[in-house]
């Protein structure tokens, strides 16, 4: 089965602050042993730079802090990776937690001081609204066990 992960998490430096965030070379075997893993960064594939300002959530739109709109690079990314999903006959997503994009039960609530709040990011919305399985690097037992 094929699976579509963010590159970050795969030790690509694709974040917002052009570092990765990659899982612990065990958990990268065992996801590797079961699935056929397809990267993407839907920030990069929507336009934007590595690296870029941070941005957060503000209702539907997504804006960096110093109030700059870039929903709609947001939502190119979200459709790339909807195309990915949809090409690579995906299933499952292993996203970011917490991202703008990516993440899955709590995103930061667009005040740029660090406060979580419940939510998605525009690709696994779009994902989930695909029938996409998403999950975020906290629930990658949900994968591999």
């Amino acid at each position: 089965m094929n699976l579509l992960v963010s590159a970050c998490l795969l030790g690509e430096a694709c974040r917002y602050d052009a570092k990765s965030k990659p899982l612990p070379s065990e958990t990268l075997r065992r996801l590797r042993e079961r699935y056929t893993l397809i990267p993407v960064c839907p920030e990069q594939a929507g336009g934007l730079p590595t690296p870029r300002a941070p941005s957060e959530r503000r209702g539907v739109k997504v804006v960096t802090e110093a109030g700059r709109d870039v929903t709609a690079e947001y939502e190119a990314g979200a459709a790339f990776a909807v195309k990915l999903a949809k090409e690579h006959g995906c299933e499952a997503a292993l996203l970011k937690a917490r991202s703008p994009s990516c993440g899955k039960n709590e995103i930061y609530d667009g005040t740029f001081t660090r406060t979580l709040t419940t939510g998605r990011g525009v690709t696994a919305e779009a994902l989930l609204k695909l029938g996409v399985r998403v999950h975020t690097e906290e629930e990658i037992h949900l994968l591999i066990d």
